[in-house]
């Protein structure tokens, strides 16, 4: 969600290192686009998969868009080729581009401290206060963990981005700063609150007037709230099995505020991206010839900022294993098949997006769908290698696989209820728990005797609320609506009689890491 999400990851990350033979013919640089439609084709048959829209760019020959499938299921307009997505979290780059265009205007620089553009900036650490920049925001690197604090931004909360900072300082950090690397969100909306502190205007309004407007990104808009177009891609996610993510395919609603737009905000289509696309692989050039960003500033985007991962590389079972995987600003950046990729993906609720460059072979795909597993990522693997002559590998059989064992594991994993009872009557547990970033969540009791349970309602997220279920003693489950988050397990803190607070963790090994529950220090008040 708004997010880099993790269900794209692990999947992305394991087809990295299953590749196998696709049925399709490689042909280095001239890819025939009917091999990418049955790319396309057999990934749809195989996951059944709504729909897929796919752009790409090769040297010498007309950029190749096209939409397949349906909007939503149970309905039937097509997706084509102006159908909008939310890209998640390949919006980073975006805010990247925006924050150059303020660094050559001299009015910002990457190395800068944040206190210099928002004074009341803080972190956990006072010590560290001073020095985070910048570039740290746009890196993953400032401390933070993965995905903490994103219960501020997703689902759907009254969190501000004034709200988010004022949040940081409570964050505590969990690796030493600029010593590690950690995928956060939270970072990012205060880059975007750089770039309105610096520039008087509004996050959106600056990335619309000098980003989209000068690159004639058609379909485009930030924020999914200001989507008014009616052709938009439906959302989908599996929820028929005993963990979402596992089943049949159902229609879900979106779940995304303003709030979060300089992290995950972005929305366009295939054809909308294309320029986006072209002016990163010529270093700045927009296709009009006019210049967008220096090529300074390309470079500082793509320049490892921080180290990601790093493995030993390709063998002969795992050719496209990556000996490195690095974050810059707004982008990751890897070796794949002995060339550099500068990539990123994106996950929201229902939809899953991916865009890739090959800079030295003027190489660029984007892959959209409206579910949100990770298939995509092996789509766009699969075409990677169709344009490069790669050897040919079944890129099909090993998202199956990959995805067959994560949900066999995330099965056993999933805690299982324990013998025990609550110690104190329902209504001890009943009140007011207070996390000094989150804010409140309240627990009440509904019913009497025999039909009464514990409820529980964060404040502030309108999705996160519903009943609870006894899991152990003085553990209980959350039964949110089907469809609506994900849900936690609530173990309460209890001392001499008396319940002091409540720690929770996601209930389901497959949950998205934005549901940080973890995270929550929740003190009754």
């Amino acid at each position: 969600m708004l997010r880099a999400d993790r269900r794209s990851f692990l999947t992305l990350t394991a087809g990295a290192a299953l590749a196998g033979a696709l049925p399709v013919r490689a042909v280095a640089q001239s890819a025939d686009t009917a091999q990418i439609d049955a790319i396309v084709d057999a990934f749809m048959a195989k996951f059944g998969l709504p729909a897929v829209a796919v752009a790409v760019i090769r040297p010498g020959q007309p950029d190749y868009v096209k939409g397949y499938g349906v909007r939503t299921l149970g309905k039937p307009e097509p997706v084509d080729v102006h159908t909008q997505f939310g890209v998640a979290s390949n919006t980073k780059a975006f805010t990247a581009a925006a924050l150059a265009l303020l660094v050559e205007s001299g009015k910002v620089e990457w190395d800068g401290p944040v206190v210099r553009y928002i004074p009341e900036f803080r972190m956990h650490d006072p010590a560290l206060t001073p020095l985070v920049s910048v570039r740290d925001l746009l890196s993953h690197r400032a401390g933070l963990g993965l995905g903490q604090g994103d219960l501020m931004l997703f689902p759907q909360s009254d969190h501000t981005r004034e709200d988010q900072l004022r949040g940081v300082p409570y964050l505590k950090p969990q690796y030493p700063f600029r010593s590690g690397y950690a995928y956060n969100n939270v970072m990012f909306t205060i880059a975007g609150l750089v770039i309105e502190r610096v520039s008087g205007q509004s996050y959106e309004s600056f990335v619309t007037e000098r980003l989209l407007k000068p690159l004639g990104m058609v379909d485009t808009v930030m924020g999914w709230p200001n989507v008014t177009a009616a052709n938009v891609a439906g959302r989908h996610a599996r929820l028929t099995g005993p963990l979402r993510g596992i089943g049949d395919y159902r229609v879900v609603a979106p779940e995304e505020t303003l709030s979060f737009s300089p992290a995950a905000g972005l929305v366009t289509s295939v054809t909308g991206i294309l320029p986006w696309l072209h002016t990163q692989l010529n270093k700045g050039l927009m296709p009009n010839g006019q210049r967008l960003f220096s090529e300074a500033s390309s470079r500082e985007m793509w320049k490892p900022a921080s180290v990601a991962g790093s493995g030993a590389g390709p063998t002969p079972e795992t050719p496209t294993a990556a000996l490195f995987r690095t974050y810059g600003l707004g982008w990751f950046i890897q070796d794949y098949r002995g060339l550099r990729l500068v990539s990123h993906s994106g996950g929201l609720v229902g939809q899953v997006t991916q865009q890739a460059l090959l800079p030295e072979k003027g190489i660029a795909v984007a892959v959209y769908t409206n579910v949100e597993d990770g298939t995509s990522g092996q789509i766009r693997n699969a075409i990677l290698d169709l344009l490069i002559g790669a050897p040919a590998y079944d890129w099909l059989k090993a998202a199956a696989d990959s995805t067959a064992r994560t949900a066999e594991k995330a099965i056993a994993d999933a805690p299982k209820v324990q013998p025990g009872a609550p110690s104190l009557p329902l209504e001890a547990y009943a009140g007011i728990y207070r996390d000094a970033w989150y804010g409140d969540v309240k627990v009440s009791v509904s019913g009497k005797g025999k039909t009464a349970r514990l409820n529980i309602d964060f404040t502030r997220t309108a999705r996160l609320k519903g009943p609870m279920e006894v899991f152990g003693p003085d553990v209980f489950r959350t039964r949110f609506p089907v469809g609506w988050g994900e849900d936690a397990v609530v173990t309460f803190e209890l001392k001499d009689g008396k319940v002091l607070g409540m720690k929770l963790v996601a209930y389901s090994p497959l949950a998205d890491f934005s549901f940080d529950y973890q995270d929550l220090d929740l003190r009754k008040i």
